[in-house]
């Protein structure tokens, strides 16, 4: 309307019809401006209002989904050694097992080794589309197991598996020597430190961040876990120290000094298997170093599922597992891979001329 006005009004004005006058006509469209400006406000807030509504309608549809049927049985528990037999017991012993009950009513307690074992497994997404396909992977207490591949081929999927966030189609995944579908979904996560891409930090002290992997932890066993990740460093250089508030995700930290709280965090859980998903892509090399010293601590002694784009990192794996579009299309170690010539070559050799 402002438009037409102005266009309208002009012709009128130059050519005297009406004897409208060019003052006349900016008073007008003054007028025309502040009629409409009220009516465009409404239209932006009805535009807002239906957005929310939208965003609304998602998180109630998220609300209304019904909650995981867990039937596992199999719980997780501390144990310690008395007359050379396993007891389970209250007391931090650092030692766990898997409490597992019988038919018969016996209560068996199998200690947890961190033994994963993946055996003709097929998955997808949706049952018409499978994404992994006869997948066979064996982490033997303490090993290094590390998955490579281009994106898409399957393998935080594994992972995801092994977390028991989707069930399998077909095959079977142990730990331990049990079917993570008779372990309850809490006491798997539990056993399984993880250490992602993206760190998420909380509202709160770089403490309270660090003891988020066991909230029983005491300060003593949160620092003695950033110690090992090599954070204790930067951290006692914070304005408070292990007091310092974090605040937006830890946007007063790098990306790497979040990574390294990160790894902390895992630490202070002490679990005896890790999974590693792009731990270090997204820091420089010389943070990297920091990062991967910090790794490799926390990985002594204990059963790792590694993913990583950056070969490097991954030379001293007991196994490299080179997927492709949800097969296995190569395992061995470093030096196995290299002299075959296959996948892994090709991606190792194309990493250092990038580099």
């Amino acid at each position: 309307s402002y438009i037409i006005c102005a266009i309208v009004g002009a012709i009128l004005a130059l050519n005297g019809h009406f004897a409208l006058t060019i003052g006349t006509l900016v008073a007008f469209l003054t007028l025309n401006k502040s009629f409409n400006q009220p009516i465009g406000q409404i239209s932006q807030q009805i535009n807002a209002v239906a957005m929310a509504q939208a965003g609304a309608g998602r998180i109630f549809d998220l609300l209304d989904q019904e909650s995981e049927d867990d039937q596992g049985v199999v719980t997780l528990c501390r144990v310690e050694t008395v007359d050379g037999k396993m007891v389970e017991t209250d007391k931090r012993t650092g030692h766990w097992a898997w409490k597992h009950p019988r038919s018969d009513g016996h209560v068996e307690l199998v200690e947890m080794k961190g033994d994963i074992r993946l055996e003709g497994v097929n998955f997808g997404y949706f049952d018409d589309r499978m994404v992994l396909h006869n997948v066979d992977v064996y982490a033997n207490p303490g090993e290094k197991i590390a998955f490579v591949g281009a994106t898409g081929a399957g393998k935080t999927t594994i992972t995801n598996l092994i977390n028991r966030f989707y069930d399998i189609q077909k095959g079977s995944i142990t730990y331990d020597g049990i079917d993570i579908k008779l372990i309850k979904k809490d006491d798997l996560r539990r056993s399984l430190g993880v250490v992602l891409q993206d760190t998420h930090l909380f509202t709160g002290t770089v403490m309270d961040n660090i003891r988020y992997g066991r909230l029983d932890a005491t300060d003593e066993e949160c620092i003695e876990a950033a110690k090992l990740a090599n954070a204790d460093l930067f951290v006692k250089h914070l304005p408070d120290g292990y007091q310092t508030m974090l605040t937006g995700d830890g946007a007063n930290l790098s990306q790497g000094q979040r990574q390294l709280l990160a790894i902390a965090r895992a630490a202070v859980a002490n679990p005896p298997a890790l999974i590693l998903d792009e731990a270090t892509s997204s820091i420089d090399s010389r943070t990297e170093k920091l990062v991967q010293d910090g790794m490799d601590k926390l990985m002594h002694g204990r059963t790792t599922l590694v993913i990583a784009h950056r070969l490097s990192t991954i030379k001293n794996s007991d196994c490299i597992m080179v997927l492709e579009q949800g097969h296995i299309i190569e395992r061995g170690n470093h030096q196995s891979l290299i002299k075959e010539k296959g996948k892994y070559y090709q991606l190792y050799t194309g990493a250092i001329e990038m580099d």
